[in-house]
């Protein structure tokens, strides 16, 4: 894992691979052609503590695939790009129409695809099952595979580290 210093304070832009990340990277392909993907309940609803904590959040994905519209549909995630191959050139275009810099945002990948994006933002975070070329950078390593929480685990760390986490439990325990 990197080891540079690291401040969760600034991180406004929480970014997500899907492929590999949000789904275990199984892809079924029903006779009929369409597609299907297996989405983890957890991440979908950190995910929605992570809006509520006032942050956003875009899927950014080098497969076109209607299961991942219709994911970041249900969880109104604010920004899908999809079918991107090239992902840093989309991320820095997104980063100008938020007003923010690099430094503010979180990535989580899986691949190499992702590296150029894990080496550059505020905190680069791979799965578990990454290949070890993508977890000796990291910034953070996530304790499960993608697919099983390890979305959930990151907004956990950032919510956590941030102040945040106690106030957004509140409607939970009332």
């Amino acid at each position: 894992m990197s080891e540079r210093k690291i401040d969760l304070e600034k991180i406004r832009l929480l970014v997500l691979d899907v492929d590999g990340v949000l789904t275990d990277g199984s892809i079924i392909i029903n006779a009929d052609g369409s597609e299907s993907k297996s989405f983890n309940t957890l991440d979908g609803h950190g995910i929605k503590m992570w809006q509520r904590s006032g942050a956003k959040v875009a899927f950014l994905s080098g497969r076109q695939s209607e299961p991942t519209q219709k994911r970041a549909d249900q969880l109104g995630v604010d920004f899908c790009f999809q079918d991107i191959h090239v992902k840093f050139p989309v991320l820095e275009d997104l980063c100008k129409q938020l007003d923010i810099g690099l430094e503010n945002v979180a990535y989580i990948g899986d691949d190499l695809p992702d590296l150029p994006i894990i080496l550059r933002v505020g905190f680069g975070v791979c799965v578990f099952n990454a290949p070890q070329e993508i977890k000796n950078r990291a910034d953070y390593v996530t304790s499960v595979p993608g697919g099983s929480g390890a979305v959930r685990e990151v907004i956990e760390h950032i919510l956590k580290n941030t102040g945040k986490w106690d106030e957004l439990m509140q409607r939970y325990e009332n």
